[in-house]
Formats: structure tokens, sequence, C-alpha cells
């Protein structure tokens, strides 16, 4: 089965946690503010800039620009490691990319929202970067050493694997983590393409594969939502900026950072289990989750299921062990038969695919073979033969660097309305 292996450079986060004392807490959170304040004050240019003339183009070195402006105006922001205010700047400039990419977006789909880059609030804001090992931190032992900060104790529950790159600060819930980012070259085993599976992702029944499979995800959303809900309206009704308002806060984020890990753990069990399973690829929808959370009716439950997190998952880990995971056309997989290609309407209502050619099968089944198909090119017109999903190195880091602020959707938009 295993040909010739190849070699690899990959890219993985190793997260600890760090047990900062008061003062060196401190010391965390004084620059987590102070960065926050950056990002706002070199947004805030950039917005007035904007503004004034819509046409002009903000480029790096205008950005760079707003930056020693802003420091000038604040010596406080000396504070932060140079590098890390190099970070920010970055983050700055990655937002206005992302809203030029959006307004372009805007002239192709009408639906399509821009929204300007945001201010930051510092419940928003809780990471700072090192994003080179030049001495700026270093681990001693069992001690952390990062720069203007100091010695703080961090747990090694495992050791870090390959040459590290970086090295981010986050605060979550109320605890302080270290997140380092490692380059490592290990050799991918090369794996003929025996056995491919397409798996149709939905909402009554979490994963369904061509082979007729189905898995169910435990709803841990659902399961804390009563409690989520009661310190959603403990939070409201205390007054902004108070002592007990904080500590609302803290307690809705903890209960949000269980269920995260809760999803994010079933996710990595699943997903070893079925690079072990015997199956050689794995084919799925290239789901656009923008869109589909447009009906409000579904939006918190495809949300809650998690698809693209899902995907992430089970593409780092599938490309570690020499396999592929495809992305097809999600247009008709559903309505579409999987033995003779005719089209028809299904609503969700409907479980059961019937076709004139004889075809009697679980609709999620039939989508599943679709999507098999298509990444296959084993059925004519298809959409598309499939895109190998292998991440972007940079993608990647970004992802790394801020870690669980991308697990779930519904987190994010939940801690927003709320705090």
């Amino acid at each position: 089965m295993k040909k010739q292996d190849t070699n690899m450079d990959t890219t993985r986060a190793y997260k600890y946690r760090i047990f900062p004392d008061s003062k060196r807490q401190k010391e965390i959170d004084e620059r987590l503010i102070l960065s926050q304040k950056l990002y706002n004050s070199i947004l805030e240019k950039a917005k007035t800039a904007y503004e004034k003339n819509k046409k002009s183009k903000v480029n790096k070195s205008t950005f760079n620009r707003y930056m020693k402006k802003a420091i000038s105006g604040n010596k406080d922001f000396l504070k932060i490691y140079s590098q890390s205010r190099q970070d920010v700047f970055i983050r700055v400039q990655k937002a206005y990319q992302n809203f030029f990419r959006r307004v372009k977006e805007k002239k192709k789909d009408k639906h399509q929202k821009v929204g300007f880059p945001r201010f930051k609030s510092r419940d928003r804001y809780n990471s700072m970067t090192y994003p080179q090992d030049n001495g700026s931190f270093s681990i001693e032992k069992n001690m952390l050493r990062i720069s203007r900060i100091g010695r703080v104790q961090i747990e090694l529950h495992r050791p870090i694997e390959g040459k590290i790159k970086t090295m981010t600060i986050k605060k979550e819930a109320g605890k302080y983590y270290a997140v380092f980012t490692a380059i490592k070259n290990i050799k991918i085993p090369k794996v003929k393409d025996t056995n491919p599976v397409g798996i149709d992702m939905g909402l009554e029944t979490f994963a369904t594969f061509s082979d007729g499979k189905k898995i169910q995800k435990p709803k841990f959303q659902k399961d804390s939502q009563k409690h989520i809900a009661r310190w959603q309206k403990i939070i409201a009704k205390r007054k902004k900026g108070s002592h007990r308002r904080e500590l609302a806060k803290l307690r809705l984020q903890k209960k949000w950072e269980c269920t995260t890990n809760q999803s994010d753990d079933y996710f990595h069990k699943l997903t070893d289990n079925l690079i072990k399973s015997g199956y050689t690829s794995f084919a799925l929808e290239d789901l656009h989750i923008q869109n589909m959370v447009r009906n409000h009716n579904l939006a918190q439950s495809i949300n809650n299921a998690s698809w693209n997190r899902f995907a992430q998952i089970l593409s780092y880990k599938a490309e570690s062990a020499g396999m592929k995971v495809i992305k097809v056309d999600a247009r008709n997989t559903s309505k579409q038969c999987s033995q003779c290609g005719s089209v028809k309407e299904m609503p969700l209502s409907k479980r059961i695919y019937d076709c004139k050619c004889g075809l009697h099968l679980d609709r999620d089944i039939n989508a599943a073979k679709n999507i098999l198909n298509r990444a296959t090119a084993g059925l004519a017109g298809s959409h598309v033969q499939g895109d190998f999903v292998r991440p972007q190195r940079e993608a990647v880091v970004d992802e790394l660097k801020t870690y669980s602020a991308q697990r779930s959707g519904i987190h994010s938009a939940e801690k927003a309305r709320t705090l």
C-alpha cells in the first residue's frame, strides 16, 4: 500500500498553560491593553483617511506612518516589545485588506456584507505575538522568559517538536497561555488511493459517509445553552464597568471555553479514528458558511455544527498521513441522483431520495455518493473534479496564532453580543 516516503515541512501549534504571579499578570494585562489601544489608534487614522478619499490606496508604508504617529502621541506604546508592535500593525493591515476584498465581492454578490474593520474592545483583543524566536523569549526548564515581562512558570505537558518560530501569549477566561508554532520536517508516506470516501455534512446527522456509515455529534452547545443564557442575562442587568459585571463575564467565558474544548476534543478523536479506519482519501463539500447562516432559523445550528473546524482538523491530519482531503462544489449534491445524474427538488423534510431510474436511497447517503463521484470525476457532467486541500503555511500560522479564537463561529458571535 505504501511507496517511497517524501519529506515535508509541517507547522504545528503547542499550547501550554502559564502561571504568572500578580506582578507578571499586571505586566501582561498592561501590554494587552496597550496593544488594543495601538490597534485602534492605527485603525482610526486609516478610517479617517479613507473617509476623506475613498479612492486613496493604503499600503504598508502608510500603515507604518500611522503607527509612528500613534507612538509619538503616546510613548507608553514603547513598553510593547518592538516586534509585538509590528504584529499589531500587521493585524490592522490584514483587517483593512479583508475589507477591500469584501468590497470587491459586494460587486459580484449584492448580499455580501462589507463592514469596515471594527475597533477592538478589551474583551476582543486578548493576545500578543512574538513573531520571531530571536531571544525575545526562551524556555528554561519549567520557566518561560518573556522580553519586558520576566520569567513565568509554564506547564510543559509535552515536548515541542521542531524549530520554534513564533510565540503568542493569550488570555482566555482569566487564564494565561503560551502558544508556540514550530516547523518540523517529517516523512510523509505515499498512500495509494484505493478506498476513497465521500462525506456529507448535515444538521440531522453530523456526517454521513458514502459507504452508509453515519456519525452523530454530541450537542455540547445545546447542553450548555441554559447556563450560557443565564449568565448572559446576568451580564445584561449589571452596570457596565462594574466589578460584578466583570466577574459574570468571566463565568460566561469559562462556560464557552468548556464547550469549545469539548467540541475540539471530540473532533480530534473522531478524525484520529477516520485516519486509522482504512479510508485513503476524503471528499467534502466546499461549504460557504457565511452564506448559509443567512437563514436565521438554522444559523445557530449551523454554527454549532462547526463543519469548517472538522474539515480543518481532518485536512492537516490526513496530509501528515499521506492522504488527501478534496473539496468539491456543493451545488445540488442532495438534489442529484448518484446513479443516473438527474436533478429534482428535494425539500428538507424529505429524507429518502426516489428517482425514476429506480434508486431508493437515504437522502444523505445519496449526497455523500455524489460528493465522492465529483471528487473522483466518476460522474459525467460533474461541476469540478475537486481541489486538494493542503493548508498554506501562512494560513496555518495565522490560525495557530489565534488558535482557539476561531474554534466556533457561534462563540465569537455570542460573545460579541454579550460583551
